[in-house]
């Protein structure tokens, strides 16, 4: 009888965690001009949303848009809800607008890793993400029109169309700095006309 011997092997992370921690601190570091490796970006956390508008009575739209959210993200959205009541919208306070996620760790990398190269570039006629969609903290927001663009969902998951938001959470001192990490993990800006 052979002696079975376990192989213990060591945590495997994302492919762009592994990258940030071993080559992007550094190169970051020297490129912004730091003083302390603290200040250096660094990704947070990615908060996927589905705002329903005028689909939120409809079941079919609410079920689609959660199957979506769960496919592409890997974990169970929650809903989210009115703060306010806006008669204009016939909304009530309470009332069940949306869904969303929130990723962290390796599946926050591994999502963005298949967007930037998978999803961006099975977009028609796409010459860049918007330079524009930085907020001032440094944030960035993608939105997609359907979800089609997934290639998680059959085509059966995309027949009722609806959007969604992806923003990405950067802890930076200002949006440069924010765009010089994206960059680094790949995300395809567009080009600026001078």
């Amino acid at each position: 009888m052979a002696e079975k011997t376990a192989k213990k092997t060591a945590p495997t992370h994302a492919r762009l965690r592994t990258a940030y921690n071993d080559k992007f601190i550094t190169e970051l570091e020297k490129e912004l001009d730091l003083q302390n490796v603290n200040q250096v970006p660094k990704l947070e956390k990615i908060v996927v949303n589905v705002g329903l508008g005028r689909a939120k009575d409809d079941k079919k739209v609410l079920e689609t848009a959660a199957n979506t959210v769960r496919k592409i993200t890997g974990q169970e959205p929650i809903d989210t809800y009115a703060r306010n009541s806006i008669a204009g919208f016939k909304l009530r306070e309470g009332n069940k607008i949306g869904l969303k996620v929130t990723l962290r760790g390796d599946k926050m990398y591994e999502f963005m890793d298949r967007v930037i190269n998978i999803v961006l570039p099975r977009l028609r006629d796409f010459h860049g993400v918007p330079v524009k969609a930085f907020d001032r903290q440094g944030n960035y927001s993608l939105g997609f029109v359907d979800q089609s663009v997934f290639p998680e969902l059959s085509f059966d998951e995309t027949t009722t169309v609806h959007g969604l938001q992806v923003v990405f959470v950067v802890k930076s001192e200002e949006a440069a700095h924010s765009r010089a990490l994206l960059t680094k993990f790949g995300m395809p800006f567009e080009k600026e006309n001078k």
